[in-house]
């Protein structure tokens, strides 16, 4: 089985708890990116959480908040599901289907982020084709509450 570092996004673009979601959407538009890490600073670049397109919709959109005034703190996900880059990538794959994410970060030991995973990653970088449709159907299936 391959690791995750075989198939993770190397330095993914990051943002700081104190940028706007204004920031956040023109970096998502620019790198053509869903997800975006949010890091302690950029020192450290310590996770503490990530803004997806997802959240901006429901959380700023949906809710009428001022992108301009709006920071990733307020909006941001704290409880992020990770990997780390020596993990087999079966265990991404696990946990992206149990969560029911399109997207997993790869961290280091320190929980400096140093990848991420996306479902797209899964089927441009892994020759099989089985294992890509899994991702998706275990990502896309609803859980029953």
């Amino acid at each position: 089985m391959r690791k995750c570092s075989e198939v993770m996004t190397m330095n993914p673009a990051c943002c700081l708890p104190s940028d706007t979601v204004a920031k956040l959407a023109q970096m998502m538009k620019s790198k053509d990116v869903g997800p975006v890490p949010i890091i302690e600073n950029e020192q450290t670049r310590r996770l503490v959480g990530i803004v997806t397109d997802r959240d901006l919709a429901l959380k700023v959109v949906a809710e009428g908040l001022d992108a301009k005034t709006t920071t990733a703190a307020e909006v941001m996900t704290r409880k992020v599901v990770t990997c780390h880059a020596e993990d087999d990538l079966q265990k991404a794959l696990d946990a992206m289907s149990e969560h029911q994410l399109r997207r997993i970060p790869v961290v280091d030991n320190d929980f400096r982020i140093i990848g991420i995973i996306a479902q797209a990653d899964v089927a441009t970088r892994v020759d099989q084709p089985e294992t890509t449709a899994a991702v998706v159907k275990g990502i896309s299936q609803s859980n029953p509450k």
